[in-house]
């Protein structure tokens, strides 16, 4: 029996991902077999994957830019390739599949890069061409005045707003539309979905008599009184299957958050009745509040010349090697470090110097390419020479004059020994000082830790990516610990945002290796190598002033100094 298809279409940052989840969820618990799916979706090896990275960074694969025709048409073809790949495989297996675009989107995101009328109407007839035996039951327009992320200017949302209003007037003939308005809290968005469904789909169908009635709905909506899921609380992660690691996640994150908030407050060890927090080194829930972190952000990043070129130097300059001892030993040799002083022979004999007495200049945080290949046998000489050529590239004023964190995260990684792990590093580390001001909600890229740690926490991923994964449980964490019956104290009123939900899965891959050694992961990593030691080093708690947390640390703790 052939499967619903359900589609979620709008411009992006209106919510399409998140309520889809959110949708998918709701059908799964009404006994469906539902999944979500991306289109054309990034997985890796994927067609969509490397459109994707055509259309941010042409300039890596060779090309000086792409006209808005050809690149309309490399989309078109993603679609068409994962329609056939994944979408309709699923729905003649008799899945529910819930989408998040539908040809629309050619059409709208078309008509705003300026594909000419003729060739976007050949584009629609091939798109409509493999669409032509799948209808979907539903489709839901959503819709805000402004993005809720920075994928778009307001300018384009507004145009890509009026495209698919167009469409919506000249479709309502031949599908069931509803649209949603997500200017407001996701929980009354949702309700209006199910009010749209409850309400208008027995009306639509009867309204569209040359539309197929489809049997077995997987929704009564004829009922006057469709069940509404609890406003918080979820019984199932769906369409991902988690395993036992799934709740320990959670449960780590407000354990190892307890501990971090007695240290603030003086509390004498032991911090946590946890025998394995006790004894081996995790890093804090938040990736800011760590002892690194900490001194990057106020003795690197806001400590001197305030200038995008200034800024941006010191903050590479201290990540390259990701180490404060590094950076005070710079500083102590050649004093204040700004570009006018950046000579790479002198920054190379205070380096190579203590290399020979034995001093590690690398923090074992990440992996970092030596670099050999770029044109010398020393990693560090490779690095400094890499930060030379960025400073001599602009990169700075490149980085001010971005939109959103993936252009940073693209530029960063289009530059050698720099891979995406790095990349979306130092992106989030830049975005910590004034160059940029973008949320750490709307970009993640998942390390080989997380990865695994993901791996762990679920026994299937039901066609989701890690990165699915991890907007998923970010989107869900004051739901999972209410459900879950947990007290998690955020920080001042922060909730965690994506990279620590990244880090928290990196975290757990490392602490299931005690608590869950019979659940292995993709390294099959067995024991935890850091060992917990107290550093007795005062640092004074201090967070980005435009996250606005300051006040509010200053008056619950009276300017607290912490042990690390």
């Amino acid at each position: 029996m052939r499967g619903q298809l359900y589609i979620f279409e709008g411009p992006d940052g209106t919510g399409k991902t998140t309520l889809s989840h959110r949708f998918v969820e709701w059908l799964t618990s009404q006994g469906q077999r539902a999944r979500y799916v991306s289109s054309p979706g990034r997985a890796e090896g994927s067609l969509g994957e490397l459109v994707y990275r055509i259309h941010h960074n042409p300039e890596r694969f060779g090309l000086r830019g792409l006209v808005p025709t050809a690149q309309q048409l490399l989309h078109v073809a993603a679609h068409i390739d994962a329609l056939h790949s994944l979408t309709i495989p699923a729905l003649q297996s008799g899945e529910t599949i819930v989408m998040d675009r539908f040809w629309w989107s050619t059409v709208a995101y078309g008509k705003v890069a300026g594909v000419d009328r003729e060739s976007l109407q050949h584009m629609i007839a091939l798109e409509n061409h493999h669409w032509s035996h799948f209808r979907p039951r539903a489709i839901f327009l959503l819709n805000r005045p402004l993005p809720a992320r920075t994928e778009n200017s307001p300018a384009i949302h507004n145009r890509l707003g009026a495209a698919y209003a167009e469409l919506e007037a000249s479709e309502e003939g031949n599908y069931c539309i509803h649209r949603i308005s997500t200017n407001c809290t996701l929980e009354e968005s949702f309700n209006e979905i199910l009010s749209a469904i409850n309400e208008g789909e027995t009306a639509a169908s009867h309204a569209h008599p040359g539309i197929p009635r489809q049997a077995n709905l997987p929704l009564n909506c004829s009922s006057p009184t469709l069940p509404r899921p609890a406003p918080t609380v979820f019984s199932k992660l769906s369409p991902a299957i988690p395993s036992e690691v799934y709740e320990t996640y959670w449960r780590f994150a407000a354990k190892r958050q307890e501990v971090f908030f007695k240290r603030v407050h003086h509390a004498l060890p032991p911090w946590t009745d946890d025998n394995i927090l006790l004894h081996f080194k995790f890093t804090n829930a938040y990736r800011a509040s760590d002892r690194v972190s900490q001194y990057l952000i106020r003795n690197v990043i806001y400590a001197g010349d305030q200038r995008p070129a200034e800024v941006f130097f010191r903050i590479l300059l201290f990540k390259l090697f990701n180490k404060i001892e590094t950076w005070q030993l710079l500083e102590a040799a050649l004093g204040p470090l700004t570009t006018e002083c950046f000579d790479l022979s002198r920054f190379d004999q205070v380096l190579t110097s203590a290399m020979a007495h034995k001093r590690s200049i690398y923090s074992g945080a990440y992996i970092m390419p030596s670099g050999g290949k770029h044109g010398d046998a020393k990693k560090h000489r490779n690095h400094l020479a890499l930060l030379q050529r960025m400073l001599s590239d602009g990169v700075p004023r490149k980085i001010t004059r971005m939109k959103e964190m993936r252009e940073v995260f693209e530029l960063l990684l289009s530059y050698p020994m720099i891979g995406e792990f790095l990349a979306y590093q130092y992106a989030t580390d830049l975005n910590y000082s004034t160059l940029t001001s973008f949320s750490e909600k709307e970009f993640v890229v998942p390390g080989p830790g997380a990865r695994d740690g993901i791996r762990k926490c679920f026994k299937d991923l039901g066609g989701l990516n890690e990165v699915d994964i991890i907007r998923m449980v970010a989107d869900r964490q004051h739901a999972e610990f209410e459900r879950l019956g947990i007290e998690f104290k955020s920080l001042w009123g922060r909730p965690l945002q994506l990279i620590d939900c990244q880090n928290l899965f990196c975290e757990v891959d490392k602490y299931a290796r005690h608590a869950h050694p019979e659940v292995v992961g993709i390294t099959g990593r067995t024991r935890i190598k850091q060992v917990f030691r107290s550093t007795p080093t005062d640092i004074d708690y201090w967070f980005p002033p435009k996250w606005g947390l300051n006040e509010l640390i200053e008056r619950e703790t009276e300017a607290p100094r912490v042990l690390f």
